[in-house]
């Protein structure tokens, strides 16, 4: 299992996935499920990956060939001119790389299912933010659905939709995921660290601070240990029922 986030602010895109793939508990490993692309000054994108671990590896293999080979009869994402025609070559890809797979052909089979969180800009239009479903399809993410989770995601979400502010700074907003990926982690064995986390701010048109955070980050482990003692202060002052 996986849990990534990609969040839509103000100031720009925030993105984090955790990476750890496991094929039973006896069989645990670590594996990168960010990915970004860049031509500085240009444009800068980043991708989150959940599923199937040979779908998305072919996935971004196959994105990544595309690049370097301007001029092919490929589209890259690199030479699309919008974010949502890179969503669509995005899209496209990942249902050719299932149905590819699928014994019985176009059919998006579930043993190969994948889902990809698509964030970026390109000069001269928005930041945009896309969640890419198996089947090639995709939504964007708007002011009534400013971020999206893929893969374990119902542990996290209760403090995203509690605490999520649109105009939240990036340094409150890595907080908050912080706090998300915590509740996750201790809820579910299937996600843990370490965590990757990539910062775009808004018409800079490259890659921001980008960090790996595993299990003997100092700042994590404050907010893990914090999170828990202000959770149990909170449950404290909440009168008790009366029998």
């Amino acid at each position: 299992m996986t849990y990534c986030v990609g969040m839509r602010l103000d100031r720009g895109l925030l993105f984090m996935s955790d990476t750890r793939t496991n094929a039973g508990l006896d069989n645990i490993s670590t594996y990168r499920k960010m990915f970004s692309f860049e031509t500085p000054g240009e444009r800068a994108i980043t991708l989150l990956t959940a599923g199937n671990l040979a779908t998305t590896q072919s996935v971004i293999s196959m994105l990544e060939e595309r690049t370097k080979a301007p001029g092919d009869r490929a589209p890259s994402i690199l030479e699309s001119p919008s974010m949502f025609q890179v969503a669509r070559l995005v899209g496209q890809t990942l249902r050719d790389v299932i149905a590819d797979n699928a014994q019985s052909g176009a059919r998006a089979d579930s043993s190969f299912n994948a889902s990809i969180i698509l964030g970026g800009q390109i000069k001269g239009t928005p930041p945009r933010l896309f969640m890419i479903y198996p089947e090639g399809n995709f939504i964007e993410a708007g002011d009534a659905t400013p971020y999206f989770q893929i893969g374990e995601t119902k542990y996290g979400r209760p403090i995203l939709v509690r605490a999520y502010e649109p105009s939240m700074s990036f340094e409150k907003a890595v907080k908050l995921l912080l706090v998300s990926f915590d509740s996750t982690i201790k809820a579910n064995l299937s996600v843990g660290l370490p965590l990757d986390m990539q910062i775009y701010e808004t018409d800079s048109y490259k890659l921001g601070l980008s960090r790996r955070i595993g299990a003997e980050d100092a700042y994590f482990q404050t907010i893990s240990n914090g999170w828990g003692a202000a959770l149990n202060m909170a449950f404290d002052s909440l009168p008790d029922v009366t029998l």
